[in-house]
């Protein structure tokens, strides 16, 4: 008399089974893998992208460096300033890259910008911070309004401009009262 299979692999050492880990009771195993991570600082986003996708990174995320908060959606228009972890052997290919850029005519700063840290019960000072991360770090139910500080320019998209006034003043109670700020394109002064 011939056993089914499924009994003579029960019997049988782990290593000579035939049937699926599932169908044993076992778990597969899955292995880690590593590669090497190349010093991305300095290339194109996309070519810096490209690069890591090569060397077998696909977990990969950019932020503005600048801290304005603004969306690297022609990542060719935009350079690499720092990467999250930096170049190395060994990482582990789900590792997600991060990536610190600015615009291709801009210059990288020494370290990455923080986004304006949530305003709590009172107002903090955001003069010279992009009005976009201002507005993120605001209440989502807060009034606000957003003038041209030198001239009367319509302010539509407010990653490119930075708060030069706000009302009320930094260290105000925060409670509920509308805000307003003025505003000047990111490489124009202040009035």
């Amino acid at each position: 008399m011939r056993l089914p299979p499924s009994i003579l692999n029960a019997e049988a050492e782990p290593s000579q089974r035939c049937l699926p880990a599932a169908q044993t009771g076992h778990s597969a195993r899955t292995a880690t893998k590593t590669a090497t991570l190349p010093d991305l600082v300095g290339k194109g986003l996309q070519t810096a992208q490209d690069e890591a996708q090569r060397a077998g990174f696909f977990v990969l995320t950019s932020h503005d460096a600048l801290g304005r908060e603004r969306l690297q959606a022609l990542d060719r228009n935009w350079k690499v300033c720092s990467q999250t972890p930096g170049p190395g052997a060994g990482l582990d290919t789900k590792t997600a890259v991060d990536f610190g850029a600015v615009k291709l005519e801009e210059t990288c700063p020494a370290t990455d910008a923080p986004a304006p840290k949530p305003a709590g019960d009172v107002m903090p000072n955001f003069v010279g911070q992009g009005m976009k991360a201002v507005r993120s770090a605001l209440p989502a139910n807060a009034s606000i309004t957003v003038k041209d500080a030198a001239q009367s320019r319509m302010v539509l998209q407010e990653s490119n401009w930075k708060v030069c006034t706000q009302d009320p003043k930094a260290g105000t109670a925060l409670t509920g009262q509308p805000l307003t700020f003025t505003v000047a394109k990111t490489e124009e002064s202040c009035p």
